[in-house]
């Protein structure tokens, strides 16, 4: 059953980690920065970081650059605890993805670099390494499969998982920038879709899969009713709906004041694994994940700003929330 494997609290996350630079101090544009605080970032290393922060364990797997880029976010991840004994280094012209941000929620400016992105060559022999038994579910994000190698491997990950009975928990977190064409993103993530126990995504990302945003809703829901067990659907400020056991659980938000938008996803994952792993109801579970995406967006950083559990405590005791569910 899900709600065992989760238990465990042993999860392997198969994705990317990157640095992270944000203007100093928070409000400053990227054109106006003589100031650039480091931290990081990537979407799997932010997930494997939150959980590991809120009681977990998590390996990741992904590939770095063999430089000072790579280096640091090696160092990083043994900051935080995660366990990188599936990082592979590579060479010639590959390089960690680096993400430049702004602290700042109006106009906004998030410039990625993902040319040669090391995190793509990732294979399946490095899938074949690993023993899937040793963990209690997989997690990966959609950007693992924007590219080969990769695709490849996150693919023969899922079959690995089916095959020692792990579930799936898959975050859509469709990157328009990484993929060759809108339409072989939406056929490669369906796929993947299809295969995943867990989905979580926002509105536009299940509209982008059902080929129109207002047709979003209903490929969430047909997607829990016909092969995964549970799908979460994010609305932004009006909440999420949870589609699991035939039922259809609406939720609010915790409000604050936004520093910047990026982060937010990671960490709900996190928090949202992290609660289910220690027993607690879906519902109740839904609304840490909310919790701690709130927390992230509210301070700089992704990776340095996923709360750990007496973090997330305290907010949950001294902020105002939810809010009341609304319609989608």
């Amino acid at each position: 059953m899900l709600q065992d494997a989760l238990a465990t609290g042993n999860f392997l996350v198969v994705g990317r980690v990157g640095m992270d630079f944000f203007p100093d101090p928070p409000g400053t544009r990227t054109r106006d920065a003589t100031v650039m605080r480091v931290g990081m970032g990537g979407s799997a290393a932010n997930t494997a970081a939150g959980l590991v922060k809120l009681g977990c364990k998590a390996a990741l797997v992904t590939a770095v650059s063999d430089d000072a880029v790579g280096w640091y976010c090696e160092g990083q991840l043994d900051h935080y605890g995660v366990d990188r004994s599936y990082v592979k280094r590579v060479r010639g012209e590959y390089r960690t993805s680096l993400a430049v941000y702004e602290t700042r929620i109006e106009e906004h400016q998030s410039v990625i670099y993902r040319n040669n992105a090391a995190d793509f060559q990732m294979d399946a022999a490095d899938i074949d390494a690993i023993d899937f038994t040793a963990y209690g579910a997989v997690i990966t994000a959609g950007t693992v499969f924007a590219a080969e190698p990769s695709r490849s491997a996150a693919f023969r990950a899922f079959d690995k998982a089916k095959e020692a009975g792990l579930p799936i928990l898959f975050d859509i977190d469709y990157r328009p920038y990484s993929w060759p064409s809108a339409a072989e993103a939406e056929e490669v993530l369906t796929r993947a879709g299809a295969m995943a126990d867990v989905i979580v995504g926002n509105d536009e990302e299940f509209g982008f899969m059902a080929g129109h945003i207002d047709r979003g809703l209903a490929k969430a829901r047909a997607l829990a009713e016909t092969s995964a067990q549970m799908v979460i659907y994010k609305m932004g400020p009006k909440g999420a709906i949870t589609f699991a056991d035939g039922t259809e659980t609406r939720t609010g938000i915790y409000p604050v004041e936004a520093v910047k938008p990026t982060g937010a996803g990671d960490s709900f994952m996190a928090g949202l694994l992290a609660s289910l792993s220690k027993g607690r109801p879906l519902k109740e579970a839904v609304l840490r994940g909310s919790a701690c995406a709130s927390v992230v967006v509210a301070k700089p950083g992704c990776s340095p700003a996923m709360p750990d559990t007496d973090e997330l405590e305290a907010f949950l005791a001294t902020h105002p929330g939810p809010t009341a569910a609304q319609e989608g």
